[in-house]
């Protein structure tokens, strides 16, 4: 295993990358490009790479399915920080592209949400075609294949294009968040403004069948920050959810309600504790009334009385 080797959705002049050198440690790492969300994933699995930077959700358009997909299946992975990334497109192009010469787009699929209006109004004739990446896009459009791709401007040096616009995007503010992916190990200590995620199964597909999970939360006054399902690939209805809440694994609400879940749900996954991006323990609201570590200890405490005669 490379303790030294971090892995990234490649090739190079991806976001992901971009992500990725806001890092500390990453000056001190061997970033190695990967063609795919899975292959990035694999060598840390295949104990080729200590940790890969994947993308896992975007403001506009939603939860990255490759990403979530992979952390609910295989071999047990552990999120451990996560970067936030404003994202803003340029339409890079060959030297002496024009507007009127551009036929053909390409950039990865998440992009395409974040740019379409943006297109109808300036390229409504143009084809759209996906590629793995937007850097990916961008060599694309180096070799020919394409007449322009949307990818960060930063990646017109590194494959010879050009940013015929820059600064596109449909929403303003739009972010993507990246994860950082290892190996399951302990977590590391609460920072008083982190996050907790999981993946959580159904037994079955009732009425109630989701309330009866999410209440394992909202009874310990627990705030989610996503839910998004996901099929199992098991037939039509049947899902798992993943989830981000707000907390610590070791916070009493958060442990409890996680327990809470072990004990209705045929499987539950355990993603990691990780300190929120951008986030400080000030800007953090504290535990409704009755939620707190020192309300579950006391009332600990008092079940315990109760149980020795001493109520």
């Amino acid at each position: 295993m490379s303790a030294t080797r971090y892995t990234y959705l490649g090739p190079e002049g991806t976001f992901t990358e971009a992500a990725l050198r806001t890092l500390p440690e990453a000056a001190t790492r061997e970033l190695v490009p990967m063609v795919s969300v899975p292959a990035a994933l694999d060598a840390v699995r295949n104990e080729d790479a200590a940790a890969a930077l994947v993308p896992i959700e975007n403001s506009v358009e939603g939860g990255v399915t490759a990403t979530l997909d992979e952390l609910a299946a295989g071999e047990p992975l552990m999120i451990y920080r996560e970067v936030v990334l404003p994202i803003a497109f340029a339409l890079l192009v060959r030297p002496g592209t024009k507007l009127s010469d551009i036929a053909t787009v390409t950039g990865h699929p998440v992009a395409q949400p974040q740019v379409r209006k943006w297109l109808r109004a300036n390229l409504p004739d143009a084809l759209w075609e996906s590629a793995a990446s937007n850097a990916d896009g961008a060599r694309l459009v180096r070799e020919g294949r394409y007449d322009a791709a949307f990818a960060g401007e930063f990646a017109a040096a590194t494959y010879g294009l050009e940013p015929l616009v820059k600064d596109i995007h449909d929403a303003q503010n739009a972010e993507t968040r990246f994860v950082l992916v290892g190996r399951p190990a302990r977590p590391a200590a609460p920072t008083g403004a982190d996050k907790t995620s999981v993946v959580i199964w159904q037994h079955d597909d009732r009425p109630g069948g989701l309330l009866e999970l999410l209440q394992e939360f909202a009874v310990r006054g627990v705030n989610l920050m996503l839910l998004q399902s996901r099929p199992t690939g098991a037939g039509i209805g049947n899902y798992c959810f993943a989830i981000d809440a707000e907390g610590h694994i070791s916070d009493r609400r958060v442990g409890e309600a996680l327990m809470g879940l072990k004990r209705i749900c045929p499987e539950v996954r355990f993603l990691g504790s990780y300190p929120r991006a951008g986030v400080l323990p000030a800007d953090v609201t504290g535990p409704r009334p009755g939620t707190s570590d020192p309300e579950f200890t006391a009332a600990a405490d008092w079940l315990a009385r109760c149980q020795d005669g001493r109520p």
